[in-house]
């Protein structure tokens, strides 16, 4: 039960882009170059703080869920994402650990009691350091835009792939980092994460990961 409540609020949580009409498939030899340059970028940050629009779609609604905040990543694997409007609502994943704060309710999940929760742990802070690219876990596809890179990733794993058909990744040519996360539900509905004002490599106040 834990499991389905945490991941109903994951999507929940939840600037469009207009390039798929325009993606190509990258060579063999992009995919390298571009996996290369987000390797080099990936090793340089340290930190990362951003703001976040989510566009939660919905089949039944007429118009996407939007919510709004920030989000802070320490490597290796600390993630805060505090949602601010327009309600309250933060998760950091520290230690093992998903903290939740919703409006003052707080709570624990330990994620070494859960293989789902680890495989979401990994996800969601691969998701924003964009280190996926693990072939053992995912069927990978490789797009390029003008002016974007992006990559799709469909699970393997049986039980992930009940909650999440395919993770989209779409990467700015010139920095080479995260600008959004697509999550796309078994169902037709989907998430959408867009990040910006990223600042990379700034001190980071520690007490912001306490929940």
């Amino acid at each position: 039960m834990k499991i389905k409540i945490f991941i109903v609020v994951l999507f929940l949580m939840g600037s469009p882009f207009n390039s798929f009409s325009q993606e190509q498939k990258m060579s063999e030899s992009e995919i390298a170059a571009f996996k290369q340059s987000v390797a080099v970028m990936a090793k340089k940050i340290k930190t990362l703080s951003t703001d976040f629009i989510q566009y939660k779609h919905m089949d039944f609604l007429s118009k996407d869920i939007e919510t709004s905040g920030k989000m802070i990543f320490k490597e290796p694997n600390t993630l805060l994402w505090q949602y601010k409007k327009p309600y309250s609502y933060s998760i950091i994943f520290k230690n093992g650990k998903i903290l939740i704060n919703d409006e003052g309710k707080k709570s624990t999940i330990d994620v070494g009691n859960s293989k789902l929760f680890g495989k979401i742990n990994k996800l969601i802070v691969g998701s924003v350091s964009g280190d996926l690219f693990d072939d053992k876990e995912f069927s990978i596809t490789y797009f390029k835009t003008k002016e974007q890179n992006v990559t799709k990733f469909i699970p393997k794993d049986a039980t992930l792939k009940k909650y999440i058909k395919q993770i989209e990744l779409t990467f700015d040519k010139d920095e080479a980092t995260v600008v959004q996360v697509k999550l796309i539900e078994s169902s037709a509905d989907y998430t959408r994460i867009v990040l910006k004002n990223k600042v990379i490599n700034a001190k980071i106040d520690e007490t912001l990961f306490t929940n």
